[in-house]
């Protein structure tokens, strides 16, 4: 394909990949209401004991124009996430023809193992939120009233679930490397320290309580993935190693130089004399 066309078939699957959109943003709008009653679950559940303690916490527009930039909002975060399918296979296609045949095999098991992986650490993300917002919130001295931006507590919501999925993507990230021969399971394994002192700061990042019951909670999924990645690795090593093992690369090691073979008398006449080297 020339370069017209690349932009071409790019313009196409970008077109259909907006289309998918805003398709699922139609839907979104049709069930606005109970989607932005799940997205402030959260909230009321820590309102319900701020208002046992005699604190006052209001979620609230600000503006004319506010309420319709919410719902907006709303709608096409969830419109993005309902056409995650469709936008996906568009970019997978525009992509696909310029890789090779196992470069597409992996990325077919990247694009079906981040999407669940990415739904469980929003998922919980989504589960931890109230503890985050009971944190925060329980700051507001008594009598006072604690009046939240709308769009403001959205746009929280939305970076801690992007965090959480990212934070689940990351062990994934590890295995790809691994079968691209970039890392090994012993190298991990090795950086245990590492990997553990990560988990427990994304857990204290995350949910930035004293509670050490919460931060474990939070950290101990993340750290199920990290040893499910690393037996992953650690399988596909073995397997690396009893294939170079029959092909009898396994004596070689990865830095060692090939030896020259050597030369016979034809191939000796074709070796350049000293006097070869000037200009």
């Amino acid at each position: 394909m020339t370069l017209f066309e690349h932009f071409r078939e790019f313009q196409a699957r970008l077109f259909r990949a907006v289309l998918g959109i805003l398709a699922g943003t139609v839907v979104a709008f049709i069930f606005y209401e109970p989607i932005f009653a799940r997205v402030r679950q959260p909230f009321d559940l820590v309102v319900d004991e701020a208002e046992a303690q005699g604190k006052e916490i209001v979620l609230a527009v600000n503006g004319v124009t506010e309420a319709f930039t919410l719902q907006l909002k709303v709608v096409v975060v969830a419109g993005i996430v309902l056409s995650l399918p469709i936008w996906l296979y568009q970019l997978w296609r525009f992509l696909a023809p310029g890789l090779r045949n196992n470069e597409r095999r992996w990325g077919y098991v990247f694009v079906v193992v981040a999407t669940p992986l990415f739904l469980f650490g929003a998922t919980i993300a989504y589960q931890t939120m109230p503890r985050l917002l009971e944190l925060f919130l329980g700051f507001t001295p008594q009598n006072v009233a604690n009046i939240i931006n709308v769009n403001e507590y959205l746009t929280f919501i939305l970076q801690i679930l992007l965090f959480f999925g990212i934070g689940a993507v990351v062990p994934l990230v590890f295995v790809m490397l691994n079968f691209a021969g970039l890392l090994t399971a012993a190298q991990l394994i090795k950086a245990w320290r590492w990997l553990l002192i990560g988990c427990l700061t994304f857990a204290a990042v995350a949910t930035p309580t004293p509670d050490p019951f919460t931060m474990a909670l939070v950290a101990l999924p993340f750290m199920g993935i990290v040893v499910v990645a690393i037996l992953v690795m650690s399988v596909n090593d073995l397997r690396r190693a009893r294939r170079e093992k029959r092909l009898g690369y396994a004596r070689w090691s990865d830095d060692e130089a090939s030896a020259l073979p050597d030369l016979n008398a034809d191939e000796a006449d074709l070796r350049p004399s000293p006097d070869d080297d000037a200009p």
